[in-house]
C-alpha cells in the first residue's frame, strides 16, 4: 500500500544532503577502522581517508576537539548569515521548545534577580510597599512550549495576558497595546502558526514594542526611579518563526525582534536541535541610528541560562554541543537558501489550492478555517482602526472543517488507507485534545447547526504540504480522502 505524507507541519524527512553531511561527526575511532577489516562499510572508510575526526569534544584542545568546534563555528555563522545576525547571537539548543523555554524563563529569572540585587530598584520597591511583578504578554494560538511556560510562570508569581485573535487567527493589536505596561517584560507572538498557518504582522508588532520601550525609557516614573525594570531595555519582543523559517524572511532587522526560535526539523534537518537569536548590545548610538537598530534591546539584560555547568553557547545553554545535529541544521539551512522561496512557495501554494478545490467536490460541506486567499503575502497594514486587516497564511498549510465528522476518527481511517495528517499540533496529538487554535478563532457555529466552537475544533484535520510533495501524492491523496468519507 502507498503510504502519503501530509504533515509536514508536523515535522520533514531529513534530506540526503543534510544527512551526508552530519555523518563524518558520528565518527568511529581509527584504531577499529583499520583493525576491523569491515569492507562492508566503504563509507566510514572514504570517511577516514578523508582525514574527518570531527566526533570528539568540541570542549578538548586537541586537533579532534578543534574539529568539533570549528564545525560548531562554521555552522553557527552559517545560521546567523541566513537572518542577517552577528555570530555570538545565535544559541544552539535541542529544540525550538527549549528555545521558547530559554527566551520566557531566562528573562524572567534575570529581571527577578536584578530587581532582588540592584540597590535603586530594591529601595524604590520598598518604599512603594510592592513588589515588582513582571509581566508577559502572549498571543491565545501560541505553541504548546510557550503557553504551558506561560502557566507554569503564572504559577511561579508572572502575570500573563493572553491577547484574543480573530477569525483569521491574527492578533488583536489594540488589545496588545493594552496590555503593555511598565511590569512588562517580554512579548511574545509567533511569526507563523502551526496548525492554521495564519502569519502575524511580525514586524508591526515589533514596533508597537519598541515604542512602548522608548515611551518608558522616558517616562518621569523612569526618570524617578520608580520604575521597577531598566528603562530602555525592556519590554523585549520574542517571536517562534520555526514554522515561517522555510517560508517567509527572517531578517532579524527586518522584523525587529530581540528575540527569534528558530528549528532544524522543520526544514528538512534533523530532531533533536534548534536555535535563539539573542540580541547583543550595539554600543556606538551612531550605528545604531545607522541600522535602525534604535531603540533595540541591549544584552544589559542578558538571559539567565536554564542549564549550568561548562558555560558553552556563550553561557546560555552548557553541556557538549551536539556536533552533527549543528553541523545538519546549518546544512539544512544552506540548501534552503540555495534555491528559490518564491518558486518553491508558489509550487506548494498551486498543490494546496488545487487539494482544496477538488476536496470541495468530493465534500462540499468542508470549510476552512480561515481564509487562504492571501497566500504567502505581506501582512497588509490596517487602513483605519476599524477596518478588518489583510491576512496571509503559509502555503503550506490547510486546516479544514469536516461538518459531520471527529477527527479523531477521520484521522485513523485515513491513516489506515494510508494517508498522515493531523488535527493539530503533535506535542499533543496522543492525548486526543481538541484544537485550543481553532476555538481560539471564536466559531459559534455556522448558521445552520448548534456547533460550538469546541465542537468545530473536534471536527478540524490540518493538511501540511511540503518539498517531497508531488501532484501525482495529491490526487492520491483526495482518492483516498473520497473512500473515506463517502463511506461513511
Amino acid at each position: 500500500m502507498q503510504r502519503i505524507y501530509l504533515d509536514y507541519a508536523a515535522s520533514t524527512p531529513v534530506d540526503p544532503e543534510v544527512l551526508d553531511a552530519m555523518l563524518p561527526y558520528f565518527g568511529n575511532s581509527p584504531a577499529r577502522h583499520e583493525s576491523s577489516g569491515d569492507s562492508g562499510r566503504p563509507a566510514r572508510h572514504a570517511r577516514q581517508r578523508a582525514g574527518v575526526a570531527g566526533w570528539g569534544n568540541p570542549g578538548s584542545l586537541h586537533s579532534f576537539g578543534q574539529e568539533s568546534i570549528a564545525a560548531v563555528d562554521k555552522s553557527r555563522e552559517t545560521i546567523a548569515k541566513s537572518i542577517g545576525a552577528d555570530f555570538r547571537e545565535v544559541i544552539f539548543t535541542g529544540s525550538a521548545s527549549e528555545a521558547n523555554n530559554l527566551a520566557l524563563r531566562g528573562l524572567t529569572q534575570t529581571v527577578r534577580r536584578q530587581t532582588q540585587t540592584d540597590k535603586d530598584f530594591s529601595v524604590n520597591q520598598r518604599e512603594v510597599g510592592e513588589s515588582p511583578r513582571p509581566r508577559i504578554v502572549v498571543s491565545a494560538v501560541e505553541h504548546e512550549s510557550i503557553l504551558e511556560t506561560a502557566r507554569d510562570l503564572e504559577r511561579d508569581g508572572v502575570e500573563v495576558v493572553y491577547i484574543p485573535v480573530d477569525r483569521h487567527g491574527v492578533v488583536d493589536l489594540e488589545k496588545l497595546k493594552v496590555a503593555l505596561n511598565e511590569r512588562t517584560i517580554l512579548v511574545s507572538i509567533m511569526y507563523a502558526n502551526n496548525e492554521i498557518g495564519t502569519v502575524q504582522p511580525i514586524a508591526e508588532i515589533s514596533k508597537i514594542v519598541r515604542n512602548f520601550r522608548e515611551q518608558i525609557a522616558n517616562s518621569k516614573s523612569q526618570k524617578t526611579g520608580h520604575s521597577p525594570f531598566a528603562p530602555g531595555h525592556l519590554p523585549l519582543f520574542h517571536t517562534d518563526a520555526a514554522q515561517a523559517f522555510q517560508f517567509l524572511d527572517c531578517n532579524v532587522d527586518g522584523l525587529g525582534v530581540d528575540l527569534m526560535t528558530l528549528s532544524a526539523h522543520k526544514i528538512y534537518g534533523p530532531k533533536g536541535v534548534g536555535a535563539l537569536y539573542v540580541r547583543q548590545q550595539i554600543a556606538n548610538r551612531k550605528l545604531q541610528i545607522a541600522k535602525n537598530h534604535l531603540p533595540f534591546a541591549s544584552s544589559h539584560l542578558p538571559l539567565a541560562p536554564l542549564t549550568t555547568g561548562g558555560g558553552q553557547e556563550f553561557g546560555l545553554r552548557s553541556g557538549t554541543e551536539n556536533v552533527p545535529l549543528i553541523v545538519g541544521f546549518a546544512k539544512a539551512v544552506e540548501l534552503l537558501f540555495s534555491n528559490s522561496h518564491e518558486l518553491e512557495n508558489s509550487r506548494i501554494a498551486k498543490l494546496r489550492d488545487y487539494f482544496w478545490t477538488e476536496l470541495k467536490k468530493i465534500y462540499p460541506e468542508a470549510q476552512t478555517n480561515v481564509d487562504y486567499t492571501q497566500t504567502g503575502a505581506e501582512v497588509g497594514p490596517r487602513t483605519s482602526a476599524s477596518s478588518p486587516r489583510q491576512s496571509a497564511t503559509l502555503p503550506s498549510v490547510l486546516n479544514v472543517y469536516f461538518p459531520d465528522h471527529l477527527a479523531e476518527d477521520l484521522l485513523t481511517k485515513f491513516d489506515l488507507a494510508g494517508l498522515a495528517v493531523s488535527s493539530g499540533s503533535a506535542c499533543r496529538s496522543r492525548a486526543v485534545e481538541s484544537s485550543y487554535v481553532i476555538e481560539a478563532l471564536g466559531y459559534s457555529g455556522d448558521g445552520s447547526t448548534k456547533l460550538t466552537t469546541g465542537d468545530r475544533a473536534k471536527r478540524s484535520v490540518r493538511f501540511s504540504f511540503g518539498r517531497p510533495t508531488t501532484n501525482e501524492e495529491v490526487n492520491a491523496a483526495l482518492t483516498i480522502l473520497k473512500g473515506v468519507l463517502q463511506n461513511n
